[in-house]
Parts: structure tokens; C-alpha cells; sequence
């Protein structure tokens, strides 16, 4: 985690969002790559035989887990999936890096049509394939589940990639908090010198790079922050959940429809309004269930809890 830290560092330094073109298409066919080798794997496993617990429901109340507990696993889930959706909140900053023939928004819209139906299917495939695997055992981290089994190289390959896809993803979803708040001190302090400066210097190999001391300071101070805050809680898929929860609906659901309700002037009690507002009370009735048992799942985590360990 420190050596991950340290590379956000360096990458943390780039300008903008408009930079990270290359690393972004990096990130991705990292995702595709993992997500192609756990689902081989799990193939691969199913294809060997040996039994495993499976039910339609999944666990099983009074075995794996209590009536209760099951419950809120299941509004823990919820969350997870509502995170695995939440790129609406980057969604601007992706469109505004298109070139202006073909309009961007038509780009968008094929691009998001794509882009949704294929984290979709691969998201079933490991979800259906990996509980075939696995069964009522399966684990939260769904390459760990092949940690002994051969071929080794190929899981280590699968986790170098989901490294190096955190390490793309990190930044997609960094740069526009660098901009916004940059933005804001630079509008409020117009004067600073500290805040304003910025020169052009040239690095072996890169070329010339702007450098900016304000911009080395306090996104190395964010990184670092961000860093220790994942190393003295290290409750990954209840926190996912949690930030999946709470940023789902009102990013991905709330604000989408209310503009798009306003842009085309759709009337509250029209046909059309009135589905539009039951999908969004609908969402917001998910995300609070999602946000509930995430919190508790933290809770239940919190009472085994030390500092700097992995949960």
C-alpha cells in the first residue's frame, strides 16, 4: 500500500483529467484481463468436479448464517453493486475531453451504451460463474478463492493487473476533486503567489512538464491522507458498499433525471415524470438500504478491529 501510495504521488502531479487518456485505456484492459482470468479460473474449477454447496437463495439462514445476518448482507451488496455503477460522478470530466465533431454527447451515449452492457456482462458471468466455483463459501475478493490453486503465475498475473488497474482508477476518480478544489483556492486567494506559480520544466524522457509547488504539496498531502485512512481501515467491500451507497443515488440517479426532466420540460404529472420519479424513489429507497447495512457491516468489523491489519 505505501509503494501504491508513492506512485500516486508521481501520477497525482499531472495537470488534468485531459492527461490521463493513456492510463485510462491501461486501467481498463487491466480490468478485462483479471476479470477474463477469474472467470477462466473458475471455469477451469467447475470443469474439475468436487462438490460444492450451492443453493438458489445463496447462503443458508440457520447454517451459514443467521436470518439477520443474511439481511444485511444482502443490503451490503446492494452497495457494492451501486459502487461498481458510480462512474456518473466523472462522467462530465470524460465528456469534456472529446473533440467536438461528432457532437460529444452522441460519443457519450455509444460510449456509455457500451461501456455499461459490458461491465454488466462481465460482472454476471464472475458473479454466476464464481458462485458456481465456489458455492456458499465463495469469497469477497474473488481471485483469493484460486489461491491454492495451479497454475500460481496465472492468479499473480490476475492480481498485478487488478494493482495496476486500482493505480488508473485512483486518479480517474482523483483528478476531478484536484480541479475542483485548485479552482476554488485560486479563485479565492488571487493573489497568492504560492498558489498561482507555475513553470515549465524539462524531465529526462517525459519532456517538459508544468510544475506547480502548490499542486506538489497538497496533492501529495492528499495522497498520503487518503493512503493512511486505507491502512488504518482496511474494511474494503463495507466501505465500497458505503461510498456506492451514499453517492449512488444522488449522482447516478437524483441529479440525471432532474436535469434531464428539466432540459425537456417534462411535466411532474405527465406519464413520463411519474416514471421518471418512481425510478428515483425507488433508487433512494435502495440506497438507503445499501448505506444501512454497509454501516452495520463497519460496526461488525469495528469489534474485531486493530489498526493497520487486514480485516
Amino acid at each position: 500500500m505505501i509503494i501504491f501510495a508513492a506512485i500516486q504521488i508521481v501520477l497525482s502531479q499531472l495537470p488534468n483529467f485531459h492527461e490521463l487518456s493513456l492510463l485510462s485505456l491501461v486501467a481498463a484492459i487491466m480490468s478485462i484481463t483479471y476479470s477474463s482470468i477469474g472467470l477462466a479460473l473458475s471455469i477451469a474449477k467447475i470443469a474439475g468436479g468436487g462438490h460444492v454447496r450451492t443453493t438458489l437463495t445463496g447462503v443458508t439462514v440457520g447454517v451459514d448464517v443467521s436470518g439477520t445476518e443474511k439481511i444485511w448482507r444482502t443490503f451490503q451488496s446492494l452497495g457494492d453493486i451501486a459502487f461498481a455503477y458510480s462512474y456518473s460522478n466523472v462522467l462530465i470530466e470524460i465528456q469534456d475531453t472529446l473533440k467536438s465533431s461528432p457532437p460529444e454527447n452522441k460519443v457519450m451515449k455509444k460510449a456509455t451504451s457500451i461501456g455499461v452492457s459490458t461491465t454488466t456482462l462481465f460482472y454476471m458471468l464472475c458473479g454466476m460463474l464464481g458462485y458456481a466455483a465456489f458455492g456458499n463459501e465463495a469469497p469477497g475478493n474473488f481471485l483469493t478463492g484460486f489461491g491454492f490453486y495451479d497454475p500460481f503465475w496465472l492468479i499473480d498475473i490476475g492480481n498485478i493487473c487488478i494493482a495496476i488497474h486500482l493505480i488508473g482508477a485512483y486518479q480517474v476518480f482523483a483528478q476531478p476533486i484536484f480541479q475542483f478544489f485548485e479552482n476554488y483556492i485560486r479563485n479565492r486567494y488571487p493573489e497568492n503567489g504560492f498558489i498561482h506559480s507555475e513553470r515549465i520544466i524539462n524531465i529526462p524522457i517525459i519532456g517538459k512538464f508544468p510544475f506547480s509547488p502548490f499542486r506538489l504539496v497538497w496533492r501529495t498531502l492528499y495522497v498520503i491522507i487518503t493512503s493512511l485512512v486505507a491502512m488504518i481501515f482496511p474494511f474494503f467491500n463495507d466501505f465500497l458498499g458505503l461510498i456506492g451507497a451514499l453517492s449512488f443515488w444522488p449522482l447516478t440517479v437524483y441529479f440525471p433525471v432532474e436535469m434531464y426532466k428539466k432540459q425537456a420540460q417534462i411535466s411532474k404529472f405527465s406519464k413520463t415524470g411519474i416514471w421518471l420519479n418512481t425510478l428515483s424513489s425507488a433508487c433512494l429507497v435502495v440506497s438507503i438500504l445499501a448505506a444501512c447495512g454497509s454501516v452495520q457491516g463497519l460496526v461488525q468489523a469495528l469489534a474485531h478491529y486493530k489498526p493497520f491489519k487486514v480485516s
